[in-house]
């Protein structure tokens, strides 16, 4: 076969090969077209969320925001000082209520069970993240306040903490899965027990990750409001303690606040909107910090 033969040749291959690819070539660009699309629809409603609301924020956005107490109807001037307190009070409390619970379980989870038992435990704790934060409100009710006789702070706080938890254990079992199992033998083989191996060896490793799985349930328990109306009694006035029957809180505020009539109120329920999303940012970077330390 001569020189040209072979070039013609070649060519009407290319060629074939050109015509074969061609629908496949538009398929590929009409999916990712619509994939760009679906993005598109799912970012487009986040950002104007957020534009609206800082938007709207922005104007009571100063440094009486965050110095004086929460105004009364008719008054021009105030802040949200108490609220943010009481919200960190409260997110505070049931941080250190379901921290420990949540990884102890985790570990037991991880550690020392398997089969059926751990199967089902973890069912369970996948059920809990998809209750119902009201849910959380109303047994916390039944449980506490109405046992007790009063709405109290704390009663709040174990309600939140119900919330946090499914976050917490699944995201610890899962950073505690994750560390290698050659440290665990190589830990039992210089003579450490099972508990020294976990409590000195694989919970350090995993301390990134599992700091990543608090500040996510962190982040979702300051902007519940549903567990706290069934619990507590909202005030203007500072927090007073764990077992207060009166709270200021960010949620609660821009609740009472945004349901009204006055301008006034309306314009401090969407500076505490813009302070509570700008919190729940601050965790998220937090979280992704603590991930980006993890070793494994």
């Amino acid at each position: 076969m001569s020189n040209y033969d072979q070039a013609y040749t070649d060519s009407g291959a290319k060629a074939l090969i050109r015509n074969r690819s061609r629908p496949r070539d538009i398929l590929d660009i009409i999916m990712t077209g619509i994939s760009g699309a679906c993005i598109a629809l799912t970012v487009i409603p986040l950002f104007a969320v957020l534009f609206y609301v800082l938007l709207k924020g922005a104007a009571r956005f100063n440094l009486a925001l965050f110095t004086q107490l929460p105004p009364v109807a008719g008054q021009e001037t105030g802040g949200i000082a108490s609220a943010i307190l009481g919200t960190i009070m409260v997110v505070l409390i049931a941080t250190l209520i379901a921290v420990p619970f949540g990884v102890l379980a985790a570990i037991f989870l991880s550690e020392f069970s398997g089969g059926k038992v751990a199967q089902s435990i973890r069912f369970a704790t996948n059920v809990m993240s998809g209750v119902p934060s009201i849910i959380a409100g109303v047994f916390a009710y039944s449980l506490i306040v109405l046992t007790v006789g009063q709405f109290s702070v704390m009663a709040g706080a174990i309600a939140l903490a119900v919330l946090m938890l499914p976050t917490i254990v699944r995201t610890t079992d899962e950073a505690l899965q994750i560390i290698p199992q050659d440290i665990r033998a190589a830990s039992v083989g210089i003579g450490a027990s099972n508990y020294q191996t976990v409590l000195q060896v694989v919970l350090p490793a995993a301390i990134p990750a599992i700091l990543t799985g608090v500040t996510l349930a962190i982040a979702r328990a300051a902007g519940e409001t549903a567990p706290l109306l069934f619990t507590v009694v909202y005030t203007n006035n500072w927090p007073r303690g764990p077992f207060a029957p009166t709270l200021p809180s960010m949620a609660y505020l821009i609740y009472e606040f945004a349901r009204g009539f006055d301008k006034t109120l309306q314009e401090f329920a969407w500076a505490a909107s813009l302070v509570l999303v700008l919190l729940v940012l601050l965790t998220s970077v937090l979280s992704r910090w603590a991930s980006g330390q993890s070793d494994y």
